[in-house]
Order: structure tokens, then sequence, then C-alpha cells
């Protein structure tokens, strides 16, 4: 796949397009390398007669550690949380009636469970006196279902794959509808999903009960979308700085191109949001994402 990123320096346009709500910053992706190790000052405190280890030696010791140690940022954090919360509950009212009639529709549609559950990705903060670090977990997250109860994951497992490695002569091969689509980096004519799925996905309909994450703070509104894990064992080192916030509903990815933009690049606006995310930027993103949901830019 001939793309503008390459894995030790990546970079998109400076320019913004007219739908853009954030400017496309240049993003320099770190070299393949293992994550740097912290110096710690070596001492410990005393707790109940034992030596406990301090933050840094702790941060060291974690095995789910996907960051450095860097200053807290409570202020942002916490309107974030608040945005979240406010903001969730009253979509979450709003649309209870509509969500109640998509289950209806659902289970008339196909048998089987009306919420599909799934293991994802997801990071943490850890903190301590003023600093934090992103822990690795993962969660349950919730969708409207829409695939067949018995549908396998091999043929996502291995278009995923490709798609993380920029085959693209893999992912046309892997394509069940071989005739030109819409968006270049997603699966077509997946005869996994249903007939009101393939409208749910359309539409984005399908995200809905992830509302129920975000109040659980599981997720955040704005944020990388969470991977799923297998994907995440397929990522190369620079990719996991993606990790490095709470995952979202809604990201730079989905206003600025979604499923027509290949992983590289993908990665390269998740850690844009990374490095550069403010309350600000938050809201420009929710209300881009409106055009971008209600056109079905980039859906499949």
């Amino acid at each position: 796949m001939q793309s503008s990123a390459t894995p030790n320096q990546l970079s998109l346009s400076t320019q913004t397009s007219p739908s853009s709500p954030v400017p496309m910053a240049t993003v320099q992706a770190p070299p393949e390398q293992a994550r740097p190790r912290h110096a710690t000052s070596g001492s410990t405190q005393a707790f109940g007669g034992r030596a406990k280890p301090n933050f840094d030696q702790a941060h060291q010791a974690d095995p789910l550690a996907v960051s450095s140690i860097m200053v807290d940022r409570p202020i942002y954090f916490f309107f974030k949380r608040v945005l979240d919360v406010v903001a969730t509950g009253l979509v979450l009212i709003a649309l209870l009636p509509m969500m109640v009639l998509i289950a209806l529709l659902i289970a008339w549609d196909s048998p089987g469970p009306v919420i599909f559950a799934q293991q994802r990705v997801g990071a943490r903060r850890r903190v301590h006196n003023g600093r934090f670090y992103w822990q690795r977990r993962n969660f349950t997250i919730y969708k409207f279902r829409s695939m067949r109860v018995d549908a396998g994951s091999e043929l996502h497992r291995q278009y995923i794959e490709a798609y993380i490695a920029g085959d693209e002569a893999r992912m046309a091969a892997l394509q069940p509808k071989k005739d030109a689509a819409k968006t270049r980096f997603k699966i077509h004519g997946d005869p996994r999903i249903t007939r009101m799925g393939a409208f749910l996905r359309k539409t984005s309909l399908d995200e809905l009960p992830q509302l129920w994450n975000v109040l659980r703070a599981d997720m955040t509104l704005v944020g990388p979308r969470p991977a799923i894990p297998y994907e995440v064992d397929m990522y190369r080192e620079w990719h996991m700085e993606r990790l490095h916030a709470l995952p979202g509903m809604t990201g730079l990815w989905q206003v600025k191109g979604r499923g027509d933009l290949g992983f590289d690049d993908m990665v390269v606006l998740d850690i844009e949001y990374v490095r550069t995310q403010s309350f600000w930027q938050d809201i420009k993103i929710l209300f881009g994402t409106v055009p971008a949901v209600l056109f079905s830019k980039g859906a499949e």
C-alpha cells in the first residue's frame, strides 16, 4: 500500500479539510525500539514493616504499563469526565425510545441476543502525587448485534492482519464482494452481517450501547477507538502510543477519514490526538462527528 506513513516518520498534510474540526498537526512516529526504561531513585518507603516500591519502581515493574510517567492534568481529566457523564446522560434519555425500537427490530430480524459484548483493549491512568502513566486494561464493550450469532472472527482477523501490514492485494483477495466500493479499508459484502446490521453499521447506530461504557468510565466520548486484543498483538512498537488515552466513541479518525484511511494514517491521527488533546479539541471533534455520521463518511 502506498502511504504517506513510514515506520520511522509519519506525517499527514498540514492542510485542513473543510469538514475537519482540528488542524492536521505533523506527528513524528518514534523509532521502533523497546519502551525506554526510566531511572528510579532506588528508594523505598516503609509500609507495615515491609519495603513498598515507590511510584517509579512500581511503574518499572508493571508489565501492563504502556507509557512513561508524565505530569498529571487533573483539571482537564475532571472536566472531560464531567462532559462524558452529562452529555451521555442527556443523550441516553433522548434516544432511549429509539434504542428500544432498534432492539425490537434486531430481535425480529434474526435470532440471538440484541446486545453484542466483546473484549477490547483500553487504558487507564495510574496516578500518584501529580504524576501518572497509562496502564493497559481489557474491558467488555457493548454494541447492538449486527452479525449472525454463529459468525466467526477469522475473516476479520485475516483482514486486520493485512490492513496493519498495508497489504492491499491481500485485503482485496479477502473481500467477499469484489466490485469497487466507496471505502478502501473496510470489508465489503461481509456475509456475517444481518439485514438490520447493515443498516446499523451504515448509520453507526450499532455503537449506541457504548454510551453505557462511557458512564462506567471504560470509555470516553472522544478518544482513540478501542482495539480487539488480537489486533494489538500485531502492533509495531510505535503503534502502542495510541493506547496513551482512554478509548473513545469518536475521534480524529472518525472526522478525518474513517474507512478511507490506511492503518498507519489512522494511528498517526490517534497519536496526534493523544499528544494535543484538550477540552476544546474534544468539543470540536464531537461537533465534527455529527456531519460525519449523518453523511456516513467512510462508513460501510
